[in-house]
């Protein structure tokens, strides 16, 4: 069987990576296959090959399949291609499973996704769903809980929800000046850390796109779906990475685990404790709070 969830593929010049997370896609068959890759950097002569190699991924798809391409032929960056890519595959599909080069999926997370993005549809409190869990232990008796940090290594989301996205972040200054984050921060560390990042994104100086999707999801008050277990893997800790260069980072050797059967949650509650966990742990500049292992606390809405 199929899947029917279009899904986007982004690339760029990693084929060796690219071919692990094809053959991830490839083995669910989706229907429809978008597939994102960024052209050659001019100063890097190696690149042209390395993009060439990647973008052969293509000719391996052997089954029915839709399959649609956005190529640049000069280098966007992460920052511009991303957002560029994920803008053009809502224009085509309400819906959408994202995934780059470096993200390698769980074969569960595909049915993860499409079953939640089915739930979910029409929820304007869950903005995405994603792949990614870096709890020590379960967040949850359920097999996902609800989140305010928008995890992107391997996603899923609505064209509702992108439909908030703004790369540049046009509307921060304002939203800073009416103190936003006292709604999302706890502490006046995650408070500096937050508005720093989103001075600079806002500013356009850093070479990333997701932390204008973070802010999206927080100007309009969306949670994401983390599930209970990890079921995406970052190959991509290495030399060649835009980002995570450190191989020897804990968040590179996170395995992936299996949710073969979904139970939901009876309500929308936020935990907040494990937002806590995941603050300390990936986020806190200082690494230096252990993970709390008291009771969960909860930031409710109405199911």
């Amino acid at each position: 069987m199929s899947l029917s969830t279009p899904i986007l593929l982004c690339t760029f010049n990693r084929p060796d990576l690219t071919q692990r997370v094809f053959t991830r896609i490839a083995a669910t068959r989706p229907q429809t296959l978008l597939i994102s890759s960024d052209g050659p950097r001019a100063d890097r002569p190696h690149d042209q090959y390395q993009v060439q190699l990647t973008r052969r991924v293509l000719q391996q798809i052997d089954w029915p399949c839709d399959v649609r391409t956005f190529f640049s032929e000069t280098n966007q960056g992460c920052r511009r291609q991303m957002a560029d890519a994920i803008t053009w595959g809502f224009k085509q599909f309400s819906e959408l499973i994202i995934l780059e080069d470096d993200c390698l999926p769980a074969p569960s997370f595909f049915s993860f996704c499409e079953k939640l993005l089915e739930r979910y549809a029409h929820d304007p409190r869950v903005m995405m769903i994603s792949g990614d869990n870096f709890q020590d232990e379960p967040a949850s008796p359920f097999s996902y809980y609800f989140s305010k940090y928008a995890h992107i290594w391997g996603w899923a989301s609505w064209r509702r929800a992108w439909s908030h996205f703004e790369l540049d972040m046009p509307s921060w200054p304002q939203d800073k000046a009416s103190r936003l984050l006292d709604r999302w921060t706890r502490s006046p560390a995650e408070h500096e850390y937050w508005s720093g990042i989103f001075d600079s994104q806002h500013q356009g100086l850093i070479d990333t796109w997701d932390f204008s999707w973070q802010f999206a999801c927080w100007k309009y008050d969306g949670w994401s779906i983390l599930p209970n277990v990890n079921l995406v893997r970052n190959i991509g800790f290495e030399s060649r990475a835009t980002h995570t260069r450190d191989a020897s980072h804990w968040l590179a050797s996170r395995i992936t685990g299996s949710i073969s059967s979904l139970t939901h949650p009876n309500i929308i509650a936020r935990e907040t404790v494990a937002d806590e966990i995941t603050w300390g742990k990936v986020f806190d500049p200082q690494r230096q709070r252990p993970a709390p292992r008291h009771r969960r606390g909860k930031d409710q809405q109405a199911a």
